[in-house]
């Protein structure tokens, strides 16, 4: 008897079809949960059943959000600018058990024509206020979220305006001062949304609702100081902002019997509310506008990106607050004015001297600075976000000072080694000439003062001078001594060549001249020193400039080859010149020498 039941049972459930979690929803003529509460009631997460509701929409989005305190009707409200029953519309709290939960969607959107615009237009309901079981936090959460993601939110208030009632409006008045008040076209931030005060009364005699909201927002006297009511004197204050962007509409009772409104027609209702209630949905209609953010209308995906940023603002802190959600905003335009910055000072060729590096920081920050101005969120609370960004650039700054100091110093402690390497080489001449010196010195100094630049040019410049001072110095001192040495020797080497290579007398005689003078006078004044003072070796050194360094002619690079053509040229002449062209010049005659001198025994 079980095995055919068992087996039936078997058929039924590989039959029937099983939930996926990954299936897509196929029927939206229904309402679902876009946000819900924690199991703690503080904090808010993502309903990702409703989101595929509202990503599937490729208009432009405008919501329309109902707020207020617990079991005020605002399901009904909702059911009712919806034409829709309480049987196939929002749960209403006295006719269902499930009582509207977090943020719920209508997940068919009523299509509107908004300046020629063809939008798709969602409705929220809200988790009432002051319900049992939560904390004031997560009603601050629910409203806060309403109030930024609606493009119209209807304040749902029976009877009357509390004092509560303006004090939960604080977050809308700081929102307002902080998107509102911007400019308009520009792509910078969202508007908030249009504040509509939906008060429903049984009694429309007396005051007019446009006449109870102003007499509730007027201040307050405080004579005794009180904290509390200088908060709400200050809301009331602030609500000025919102001055041209709050409407305010009556509604009286649809009927006495309000738990059986759900299972009554309109022509059962009070003709009055019908009326009303009509004249309700033509006003939410004129009033609408698509969600703008940043200056472009929001599709379905970018509304729910949009709502996933808001929920994260929300949740980051204990209390929501318009500083949170300015936070969250500006974090993409913060990395995007940082890398703008970063890629700026990245196409600087480095070094640069300390006063560009300047310039260049302060032509990008200001460049920057007008990006943010004309795209961050928020007025007020903005500073708080550029300081965040002026931090980092400060900090990006700093990296590439240092950086230009890396570079610079090695960039001129390149340039210092190479002048120093030069100075070296000019110490060790084979030729000493003092013009080459000094040509060598100032080709280093103006090669280090033009291409030496950055901070560290300053440190090196003092060091070039006390190593061009040094070397300058040792050269000079040397320079007289080694001039001495090489006329001592060029005057013995040419009396060797007078005498026995080209034997003539007069470059002899003037070779022995040099060298006695030499030999002679610095013997005579004991120190060889006297002689650098003497106008004659001015002379020498003068007529020893001219012939070895020229801007034509450096004889201390050519010394070697021309020295080795001269030698060819003597022995040529010596050995073949001589005897076919015979002597041009005075040589030395001797009889006794000739072919025909006498032979002797």
């Amino acid at each position: 008897m079980e095995s055919p039941f068992l087996l039936l049972l078997l058929l039924f459930l590989f039959l029937s079809p099983t939930p996926s979690s990954s299936s897509s929803i196929d029927n939206f003529h229904q309402a679902f949960p876009i946000v819900e509460p924690d199991p703690g009631h503080t904090k808010l997460r993502l309903s990702r059943e409703g989101l595929e509701a509202i990503e599937k929409i490729t208009n432009p989005i405008a919501a329309v959000a109902v707020i207020g305190p617990y079991r005020s009707g605002k399901s009904f409200l909702l059911n009712q600018l919806l034409s829709l029953s309480c049987y196939e519309g929002f749960g209403v709290g006295h006719m269902r058990d499930t009582k509207t939960k977090g943020i719920w969607v209508w997940g068919t959107p009523i299509d509107l024509d908004i300046n020629g615009v063809r939008t798709s237009v969602f409705y929220l309901d809200t988790e009432g206020f002051e319900s049992v079981g939560k904390s004031n936090v997560y009603d601050d959460r629910i409203f806060a979220l309403a109030t930024v993601l609606s493009s119209v939110l209807i304040y749902n208030l029976p009877e009357t305006i509390r004092e509560a009632d303006i004090s939960r409006l604080s977050f809308a008045v700081e929102l307002a001062e902080e998107f509102y008040g911007r400019v308009k076209g520009q792509d910078v931030a969202f508007e908030p949304a249009k504040l509509l005060w939906l008060i429903q009364r049984d009694f429309l005699q007396g005051k007019s609702v446009q006449e109870m909201v102003n007499e509730a927002l007027r201040r307050v006297p405080n004579t005794d100081g009180n904290k509390n009511i200088d908060m709400v004197n200050q809301i009331r204050d602030s609500l000025a902002v919102m001055g041209d962007n709050s409407t305010a509409f009556s509604l009286p009772q649809p009927h006495i019997q309000r738990t059986k409104l759900c299972d009554m027609e309109d022509v059962e209702l009070d003709q009055l509310y019908v009326k009303r209630r009509e004249q309700l949905k033509e006003l939410v209609a004129s009033i609408i506008t698509p969600k703008i953010v940043q200056g472009k209308t929001l599709n379905g995906k970018e509304f729910v990106s949009f709502l996933e940023q808001i929920l994260e603002a929300l949740n980051k802190g204990e209390i929501p607050s318009t500083g949170s959600l300015v936070e969250v905003f500006n974090k993409n335009i913060l990395e995007k004015c940082l890398k703008l910055y970063s890629e700026k000072m990245a196409k600087l060729v480095l070094p640069l001297p300390e006063e560009s590096l300047q310039g260049a920081h302060d032509r990008s920050r200001d460049e920057v600075t007008k990006v943010f101005d004309q795209q961050h969120f928020g007025r007020h609370h903005a500073k708080k976000s550029f300081m965040q960004l002026d931090e980092e650039i400060q900090q990006v700054y700093k990296n590439v000072v240092l950086q230009n100091e890396y570079q610079s110093s090695r960039l001129c402690e390149a340039l210092y080694t190479r002048c120093e390497d030069k100075m070296d080489q000019l110490q060790v001449l084979k030729l000493p000439s003092l013009a080459k010196f000094n040509a060598g010195f100032l080709q280093c100094n103006r090669s280090f003062e033009h291409e030496c630049v950055g901070p560290s040019k300053t440190n090196y410049e003092l060091r070039m001078m006390k190593m061009m001072g040094k070397s300058r110095s040792l050269f000079i001192k040397e320079y007289n001594h080694r001039l001495f040495n090489w006329l001592v020797a060029f005057s013995l080497v040419m009396v060797v060549i007078g005498r026995f290579f080209i034997k003539f007398i007069l470059v002899e005689i003037g070779a022995w001249a040099l060298f006695i003078f030499l030999e002679t006078y610095t013997r005579m004044f004991w120190t060889a020193e006297s002689l650098y003072y003497n106008p004659v070796w001015h002379f020498i050194v003068a007529t020893w400039e001219t012939v070895v360094y020229s801007p034509i002619l450096d004889l201390d690079r050519w010394a070697i080859p021309l020295g080795v053509m001269v030698s060819l040229f003597i022995l040529y002449w010596r050995c073949y010149g001589r005897k076919k062209h015979g002597s041009l010049l005075p040589l030395y005659r001797s009889n006794k020498n000739g072919p025909n001198r006498p032979r002797t025994d």
